[in-house]
């Protein structure tokens, strides 16, 4: 038989039925389940499929739940290459901010797992360290450039950058601080002390 002739083996996987398992699973997590207590039979019972219709799709329960925070979080967001400032800032802006109150309760649920669950940790690893890949990969960029210091502790500055906006959108920590154009001050605030004194044009020569 050629290629064309060979039917594909097993199953076509059904987008609804994905669907309706990351709905399941971030559906009870919003209701207080935690990670720890939630189990496969009741993702499939409220998602309405079987518990071989989920393994088929994710080998374990942390692959799992990986999958629904990623879908809830969205894609890393895109950035442009075209100034450090900016790109930045559109990454900062999605940092920790989450506008459904379904997805604010999810993460209240998870962050205090992440402390005692070494899975949790994992999954929570899984889902962050490809966005803080990107924001490296922008401050390499401004190095190279001479925007950036050439000394500069990339790590140092993915935590200077992400923290405070985790600690104002995640834990609400100071009411005091006005939200509007958060990521903007904090951008411009941080590159005070990592930006190039000297400025891209004389770095470069």
């Amino acid at each position: 038989m050629t290629g064309q002739e060979r039917k594909p083996v097993g199953r076509p996987r059904s987008a609804r039925a994905d669907e309706a398992i990351i709905d399941a699973v971030l559906e009870l997590l919003a209701t207080g389940n935690t990670a720890d207590a939630l189990s496969m039979e009741a993702v499939a019972a409220t998602a309405g499929v079987g518990k071989a219709t989920i393994y088929r799709r994710w080998p374990n329960k942390e692959a799992l739940i990986v999958d629904a925070v990623i879908s809830m979080k969205g894609p890393v967001p895109a950035v442009r290459g075209r100034s450090v400032r900016d790109d930045l800032v559109a990454l900062l802006t999605r940092v920790g901010l989450h506008t459904d109150g379904r997805a604010t309760r999810i993460i209240a649920c998870l962050l205090p797992e992440l402390q005692r669950n070494a899975a949790m940790h994992g999954c929570y690893q899984a889902i962050i360290e490809p966005r803080r890949e990107v924001m490296r990969e922008v401050l390499r960029r401004g190095v190279g450039t001479g925007e950036l210091r050439a000394d500069l502790d990339i790590e140092l500055a993915l935590a200077l950058l992400s923290g405070p906006m985790i600690t104002q959108n995640v834990l609400r920590w100071n009411p005091k601080l006005a939200a509007g154009g958060l990521a903007e001050r904090v951008v411009d605030a941080v590159l005070q002390g990592i930006a190039c004194r000297t400025g891209p044009a004389e770095a470069s020569s």
